[in-house]
């Protein structure tokens, strides 16, 4: 499976974006589809998931301004990013596994990963 992940940019902290992540090679309905983050110098941390079952995951700095969802007709994920605050800071991943409901949160677990694509919150 192959992840593009695009949609990042600069913006003003309280600003939105909204990242896509294009699959190819496999289909995001069969794969839990996640989103991870990686700021200079910190290890890369979950922020949001969409399991295959179609149950959502989110960190909690980010659950209630970040929501992800999928678009299976496009084998699209996305994540839509509001009041953005400039510890969002970072770059984003997205990523394909199969990991159990409990460990959703676990970069270990997935097998298939994007290259990335940075957003950058001004203050």
């Amino acid at each position: 499976v192959q992840l593009q992940a695009s949609g990042g940019g600069l913006v003003q902290a309280g600003d939105s974006l909204r990242l896509s992540c294009a699959a190819s090679g496999g289909t995001v309905s069969a794969y839990s589809m996640g989103w991870f983050r990686q700021a200079p110098g910190k290890e890369r941390e979950f922020v949001a998931a969409f399991r295959w079952t179609g149950h959502t995951y989110y960190q909690d700095s980010t659950r209630g301004r970040f929501t992800v969802s999928r678009d299976s007709a496009k084998n699209t994920v996305y994540l839509q990013m509001n009041s953005l605050k400039p510890d969002d800071t970072a770059v984003y991943y997205c990523a394909a596994g199969r990991p159990p409901a409990g460990s959703m949160y676990s970069r270990a677990l997935y097998r298939y990963w994007g290259q990335g694509t940075q957003v950058t919150v001004s203050s």
